[in-house]
């Protein structure tokens, strides 16, 4: 069960973000984002620790789930299946856009093999939580079975177990599977009841005629599966992917523990409508990272009512807009530790209007 945030702390936290040497509302989303930061990291502090403690982010974690779509071999990306496997490798190796983001930023990085085509080797020091090779193609078949569904979230509740013995009290997660785009949107329209001409998108760059092709795709999925697409284990089970699957496992487990759960782009947001609708309370936890440059996107972060931090055209996926909120709410969490107020700088205070 997902606890909802206690609010017991709320006025205090605003009447000091507020009486900061500024303008009310002067930094902006800064504001929003140490109120929330600070309302979920004292959840179990006394009245007396409170008063005294400075919040700080502890050992962040970013973990990027990786799976095949059996839906990839109809040609919906510019890649094959195979690149999922090779990307992990390049992940294993340090050389992706997330390993430098995590190296800059001081994120820890955990790779999880959910099940892709090709078995990683050994050596590489990627997690093994394979649930099979690569899902089915949804438009002809169930995603997945049972069995790998409540396997697949059982395991991603296990990673963020583990990872949480680390004493991390943030944690972002990124994704890594050929394919998973026509998911996403997939899960998107049957959440919401967009059409598939709403919901789908270039992915990684793909023609207007293989757009056109995702859609209808989507559309016939759609068809198939109408009869169980009623509540959100099915929706997951039927058109998701093996890492969207474990990554819902470890957001739902990020709730639990009440941490902070940062939520990356498209696909990383499809799992978190999962997570929601599954357990409401959890997006009270949950910080948007950025509006991808996927065309759907914005529309899912307009559907959950939510305003994302960053704007920068981003669609690479792998956790790349998540890593680079950690100096933002570092930055948040400092200004509300350290900076000073209207009465400890000796400022008149200007009301509002005047």
């Amino acid at each position: 069960m997902v606890k909802p945030l206690d609010n017991k702390f709320s006025a205090q936290i605003k009447q000091k973000i507020d009486l900061k040497t500024k303008p009310l509302g002067a930094l902006g989303q800064l504001e929003s984002v140490a109120f929330q930061l600070v309302s979920i990291f004292s959840q179990h502090t006394s009245d007396t620790e409170f008063l005294s403690k400075k919040w700080v982010v502890i050992a962040p974690q970013l973990i990027v789930f990786a799976g095949d779509h059996g839906i990839a071999s109809q040609g919906v990306s510019i890649a094959p299946s195979e690149v999922t496997g090779q990307m992990v490798a390049n992940f294993a190796a340090g050389g992706a856009a997330i390993n430098v983001l995590c190296r800059q930023f001081g994120w820890q990085l955990s790779v999880v093999d959910c099940g892709i085509l090709n078995v990683p080797e050994a050596d590489l020091g990627v997690i093994s939580q394979r649930l099979g090779n690569i899902t089915q193609a949804f438009h002809e078949y169930e995603a997945m079975s049972e069995s790998q569904l409540e396997q697949g979230l059982n395991l991603g509740a296990q990673i963020l177990i583990l990872q949480s013995q680390k004493g991390a009290n943030v944690y972002a997660f990124g994704e890594m599977g050929i394919g998973n785009t026509s998911s996403a949107a997939a899960i998107f329209s049957a959440l919401s009841g967009l059409p598939p001409e709403e919901t789908v998108g270039k992915g990684t760059g793909v023609s207007g005629e293989v757009v056109i092709k995702k859609q209808q795709l989507l559309a016939q999925a759609l068809v198939l599966h109408e009869s169980k697409l009623t509540n959100a284990r099915n929706i997951l089970r039927c058109l998701g992917g093996f890492e969207i699957c474990q990554m819902v496992g470890a957001m739902q487990q990020a709730a639990r523990l009440q941490a902070v759960i940062v939520v990356d782009g498209f696909i990383a947001t499809a799992a978190a409508m999962i997570v929601i609708a599954l357990s409401p309370n959890a997006q009270q936890y949950m910080i948007f990272a950025h509006c991808s440059g996927e065309q759907a996107h914005a529309k899912m972060l307009e559907y959950l009512n939510v305003k994302p931090l960053l704007n920068l055209g981003l669609r690479l996926g792998e956790g790349s807009g998540a890593a680079l909120t950690l100096p933002i709410m570092q930055s948040a969490l400092a200004l509300y530790n350290d900076m000073a107020s209207f009465e400890d700088a000796q400022v008149t205070q200007v009301v509002q209007g005047e």
